[in-house]
């Protein structure tokens, strides 16, 4: 049974990924519903799951009207969340695994942007034909990583070290199209840094013919996503205010 992955972008920048297998669909992070819906019924597929890396509404907004049309479907969210995903059917924390789609999928703790954030995580062993993939939510961006809403430096470095120890092929699949802000600010702090440079260069071409740069790869942001690269919580600290206070 074939399983394949594709990208929804909604909003101004929200990427909704769907993983499907067969006739059956998992979405991650619906920030609307309409459009999921339409795609999903238009190919006569039926939603299984909602997966939910955190609770702010660009994420969830979608949720409650999937499982109108949808009502079986679970939701899968941090079991430290339920006050704010409380419509969650299916309570995880770091280091669980549950089965969706006939496939296993990994949990990873990353909070750090929000002091409950999962990432979810599909090996080349469980689902081959789209494996190795992580969905990192607001974590891991491409080229970059999420604001410290609710959690420090420190749980953000370590956050990023748990997804960094993840095999290099791995697809990461992020929640929001930030790629060329993020590369244009990082090739301003290593001018001399070709690899940044021409990994920039090659998303403007990309965004330019209306594609999404996403999905970006572990092994393309160990080489140019300088919060990835930060050795300490001080050094990632530092760089988080820079770009905060950034306005390229």
């Amino acid at each position: 049974m074939n399983s394949t992955l594709h990208a929804l972008p909604v909003l101004q920048d929200n990427v909704v990924w769907v993983w499907t297998r067969g006739q059956e669909a998992v979405v991650v992070d619906p920030a609307v519903a309409s459009p999921v819906q339409d795609w999903l019924t238009s190919r006569g597929l039926e939603l299984k799951a909602v997966l939910q890396t955190h609770h702010h509404p660009d994420h969830i907004g979608g949720t409650l009207d999937l499982l109108q049309h949808w009502p079986t479907a679970d939701v899968v969210a941090s079991a430290n969340d339920r006050e704010r995903i409380p419509f969650q059917t299916i309570s995880v924390k770091g280091g669980d695994q549950l089965r969706l789609l006939n496939t296993d999928v990994q949990v990873i703790d990353v909070a750090a942007h929000t002091r409950a954030h999962l990432a979810f995580v599909i090996t080349a062993d469980a689902d081959p034909a789209v494996g190795p993939l992580v969905f990192t939510g607001d974590t891991l961006f491409a080229g970059g990583c999420g604001r410290l809403f609710e959690g420090s430096a420190s749980d953000m470095h370590t956050a990023l070290q748990r997804l960094n120890a993840l095999p290099a092929e791995t697809k990461v699949c992020c929640a929001h199209e930030y790629t060329e802000a993020n590369l244009r600010w990082a090739v301003e702090q290593r001018p001399d840094d070709s690899t940044i440079a021409a990994r920039l260069e090659d998303v403007r071409q990309r965004r330019s013919r209306g594609e999404l740069s996403l999905p970006s790869s572990i092994a393309l942001e160990r080489a140019t996503n300088l919060f990835l690269q930060a050795d300490t919580p001080d050094a990632l600290a530092e760089l988080r205010v820079h770009k905060d206070t950034w306005r390229g």
